[in-house]
């Protein structure tokens, strides 16, 4: 079966098993799932239940799609992603966002916990992602392309819908909240980034560094799918603190979750 039945397939399944209409997708990133639990007349789809469908292994990842009604709007959430550094290829990694593409999603937020590289940031800044930087060493649309997901060569230009970007900040400034605004850069993990890595971050304009959301961005602009972009900086990055690990990620976004879903559920009220 080739990748474009077996997303026939999936469609097939989650459309005979109640989702509809979707206004937004979202992908919450580690520690950032608890949103997905405020969604109004749940379905509820674990990804081992989902036919062709990944499983997330990582803490902090809940492994589960909710669709249901979040701040009056149809949402499809990935409770969990799936990294390269599982061990997944960059098609299975991408998957969901196809399949948002065949459920005529138009635009998805995509979120994640990132590490700060710009000596401006704290651990627990929301940062809008205005642009991106894949070093990640390879690229999913690498290998035959086919037409029905998108061209050849897709612009990158605008790879996080301005507009979008002008929604997160009129939403933070309703809200108070003092936002950062800077460009993510992707990295393969799982190994965090070396004192030496975040100095090339730094000098080639990365703000922020992680281990997702840059081919899942690339993927939904080769689809047409507009991209708003929000990470949670959990931590400064190597060699500006004296270490790193997941623990503090997920206990930096439990100190910040109250912030950032009121931050996404404004976005919602007003794009």
């Amino acid at each position: 079966m080739s990748k474009y039945e077996q997303l026939v397939e999936t469609k097939t399944f989650l459309q005979e098993n109640g989702i509809g209409h979707i206004d937004f997708g979202m992908i919450l990133g580690s520690g950032l799932g608890e949103l997905a639990g405020e969604v109004k007349n749940p379905l509820i789809f674990d990804y081992k239940d989902i036919p062709n469908f990944p499983v997330s292994t990582v803490v902090g990842h809940a492994g589960r799609l909710v669709y249901g009604e979040l701040e009056g709007k149809q949402v499809l959430i990935m409770d969990g992603r799936f990294h390269y550094y599982e061990g997944y290829d960059m098609e299975t990694v991408t998957f969901p966002i196809r399949l948002m593409k065949l459920l005529d999603v138009e635009t998805i937020i995509v979120t994640n916990s990132a590490g700060g590289a710009n000596p401006t940031f704290e651990p627990g800044d929301l940062m809008i992602i205005t642009d991106q930087i894949n070093y990640t060493g390879t690229n999913p649309l690498i290998g035959p392309n086919d037409e029905r997901f998108g061209p050849r060569f897709p612009d990158m230009s605008h790879a996080y819908h301005e507009y979008g970007q002008e929604v997160v900040r009129k939403a933070a400034k309703e809200l108070n909240i003092n936002i950062k605004e800077g460009v993510y850069m992707g990295y393969s993990g799982p190994t965090y980034e070396t004192p030496a890595e975040i100095r090339f971050t730094q000098a080639i304009g990365g703000d922020a560094v992680g281990m997702s959301t840059v081919p899942e961005v690339i993927v939904a602009n080769h689809a047409g799918i507009k991209v708003i972009g929000i990470s949670c900086i959990t931590n400064l990055a190597a060699g500006m603190q004296a270490n790193l690990n997941h623990e503090e990620v997920v206990e930096t976004t439990q100190r910040v979750k109250e912030v950032f879903k009121s931050l996404v559920r404004k976005v919602l009220v007003l794009y």
